[in-house]
């Protein structure tokens, strides 16, 4: 796996660039590592931060829990989990509880037993949409724990 520094001024339009599709200010890191993975993806480190970033997708690592805590989320009962952890979108009726969030949005997936971060996805929907909904996918799941990214992250440190 190649992996490279960025420059400064890389590193500010990169960060300035996620910040605007999360709605998420960052703390200024001078740095940023890219590590590639693949002809489309790259987990991005820096500062205890880690971006996964697939075909121009930013998506929050699943490690980076006060990260994850500041997306929308919504929590999937017991029996989803299996599901969500061999990459499945999230369907309706496995949907417990859910925050606020708009069509194409980066949310998070938590289990209810333990609020445990398993996925992040991007909405089908937004939220307004699931009370009226009784079936259907809600969430493209991108990121999952026992992914390919999560197995190679894991021996990633910033």
């Amino acid at each position: 796996m190649k992996s490279n520094l960025i420059s400064k001024s890389e590193t500010a339009k990169l960060l300035e660039k996620i910040s605007k599709r999360w709605n998420i200010s960052f703390p200024k890191i001078k740095n940023l590592r890219v590590h590639q993975i693949s002809e489309q993806a790259q987990i991005i480190t820096g500062n205890e931060m880690k971006i996964l970033s697939i075909d121009d997708e930013y998506i929050p690592f699943l490690s980076e829990t006060e990260l994850l805590k500041k997306f929308p989320y919504v929590m999937v009962d017991m029996g989803a989990v299996k599901f969500m952890c061999n990459g499945a979108n999230v369907m309706r009726p496995g949907i417990k509880k859910y925050s606020d969030f708009e069509k194409d949005n980066m949310v998070c997936i938590i289990e209810e037993s333990q609020n445990k971060f398993l996925a992040v996805g991007k909405a089908l929907v937004s939220s307004q949409d699931i009370g009226t909904m009784e079936k259907g996918e809600i969430i493209k799941n991108i990121h999952y724990i026992s992914d390919k990214y999560w197995e190679i992250g894991k021996t990633i440190y910033s």
